[in-house]
């Protein structure tokens, strides 16, 4: 008997190469760790424009090459282009406010909210306590020096963000990089990942499906509800006499916040309107963050995600919040995307087993 055809030495051949394997798949994965952020973001954004692309692939057939160049390059204008307006226009009016909150406050705005019955009876009621004793006065000083400090923290903030544009810039090439061989190479890259997965065609078609539908989805169910819930929050904000350019994109940002979200931005707004006797904004504030801004990630984004990924919203919860535990802001990707490949190899694992199982059952 040849013994390179023995089961045994084919057994073992196997595994070592699969050994092999891994540790190379390790290896690279820690060579392209730092850029795995730009690579699935530019998988997200190669399944979204995927539409876009096809008809340019239509009007210039067999040009790969200058389809995918052109796609990039639309997809640079449309993002480009408006965000920068968008950022410009958040740094001016975060500034702005911050400086004329601040300079309101030392003016006298402090005493102001100090001298209400509202906030009266509230130091009168702290001075009743077993605790040192606290005054308007020292409020004020203790307010206008955290005031000053976090003004200073938001030009520092900001300055950071400037010199940031340079890694944001650089990172966002990486991802045209990447986006242009996935949109050029996606049937050889299909191709090659179902000849290389050891599944049955339909078990392959079901487990990329689903990648794909989840994606989408969790890009749908979470950017755009946290773009819904800024631009309605921005525009109650701006009502109220606040900047909502800036508190809207705060809000839109605070939307990704598990169980408080837009919360952090809107109940105190409306505990200052409040305080400084606006008490009518105050409560249009807080009835529409609670039912207007705060429906949207009832209803929105379960809809969004839910509709396409087959999960319930009790998975899409605890995937968007052990995703963003793990894996940060990316993890509203990475979490539904782990869940739903889960669910669907238990499902293959029932249908492949089913004789076993049914057994087990009866038995």
């Amino acid at each position: 008997m040849d013994i390179v055809d023995s089961p045994i030495k084919i057994e073992v051949r196997h595994w070592t190469l699969i050994a092999a394997l891994l540790v190379a798949f390790y290896a690279c994965y820690t060579l392209i760790e730092p850029y795995v952020g730009s690579i699935v973001l530019a998988f997200i954004v190669s399944l979204l424009c995927a539409p876009l692309h096809g008809w340019i692939q239509k009007k210039i057939p067999n040009r790969a090459n200058t389809a995918a160049a052109l796609s990039c390059t639309l997809l640079t204008f449309i993002i480009i282009i408006p965000l920068a307006f968008v950022f410009a226009a958040i740094l001016n009016q975060s500034l702005r406010f911050f400086t004329d909150s601040y300079a309101w406050f030392s003016s006298g705005g402090a005493k102001v909210i100090l001298d209400s019955p509202q906030v009266t009876y509230v130091i009168d009621l702290v001075n009743t306590l077993p605790i040192d004793p606290i005054s308007a006065q020292e409020i004020a000083q203790n307010a206008a020096s955290t005031l000053s400090k976090f003004s200073g923290q938001m030009l520092g903030l900001s300055s950071k963000f400037v010199g940031d544009i340079t890694g944001v810039f650089i990172n966002f090439l990486l991802m045209l990089f990447v986006l242009f061989f996935l949109l050029r190479d996606h049937e050889k890259i299909i191709q090659t990942l179902r000849h290389v997965i050891p599944l049955s065609r339909s078990q392959e078609d079901t487990l990329l499906d689903e990648v794909e539908k989840v994606a989408k989805s969790a890009v749908l169910g979470s950017f755009l509800t946290a773009l819904a819930q800024g631009i309605l929050g921005g525009f109650a904000m701006w009502l109220a006499g606040f900047p909502g350019l800036f508190w809207g994109t705060m809000m839109a940002f605070a939307s990704f916040i598990p169980v408080v979200g837009t919360t952090l931005i809107w109940l105190p707004s409306a505990i200052y309107l409040f305080l400084i006797g606006d008490w009518q904004w105050a409560l249009f504030l807080v009835i529409w963050g609670a039912v207007v801004v705060g429906s949207v990630d009832n209803l929105l984004r379960p809809l969004l995600m839910q509709g396409n990924s087959g999960m319930n919203t009790l998975l899409i919860f605890f995937s968007l919040l052990g995703g963003l535990h793990a894996f940060g802001l990316m993890g509203l990707i990475y979490g539904p995307i782990v869940f739903s490949v889960t669910l669907v190899l238990f499902h293959m694992y029932e249908i492949e087993f089913h004789q076993f199982l049914d057994k087990q059952d009866n038995s």
